[in-house]
């Protein structure tokens, strides 16, 4: 692990090279496209199928839907991954762009505020991505 993708808290990641470069590759793409509050969570020690979420607000549904095709772009072109699965592209208030073992998640900020992952989640251990 690079010092540019040490964790924020105390525990130490057990996520992969891999899942970080797909992890900070999307938050990178979502930062290039004014994406807000982006988070890069480690949750592999809390689900067995994913290693990572990476949240993100945009404040119009036309921002969701550009930070959304800038993080499907760049994280194939950086990593060579697409997608396993992509929801919520027909009301942009919360993509989820599932990589498998990270989940992009973004969200319009009303909707984001509401759902509040990063609250859920609060005890897992945060990646510096940028």
């Amino acid at each position: 692990m690079t010092a540019e993708t040490e964790p924020t808290s105390e525990a130490a990641p057990t996520t992969d090279g891999d899942t970080i470069a797909v992890a900070v590759a999307a938050a990178r793409a979502a930062d290039a496209k004014d994406g807000e509050a982006i988070e890069v969570l480690d949750v592999s020690g809390v689900f067995v199928l994913f290693d990572a979420f990476v949240l993100v607000s945009g404040r119009t549904e036309r921002q969701v839907k550009a930070i959304a095709d800038e993080v499907e772009r760049v994280v194939r072109e950086e990593t060579g991954r697409s997608p396993k699965a992509v929801e919520g592209r027909d009301s942009l208030h919360w993509v989820l762009l599932d990589y498998g073992d990270v989940v992009v998640h973004v969200f319009v900020e009303e909707d984001r505020g509401y759902y509040r992952l990063e609250r859920l989640y609060g005890d897992v251990p945060r990646l510096q991505w940028s």
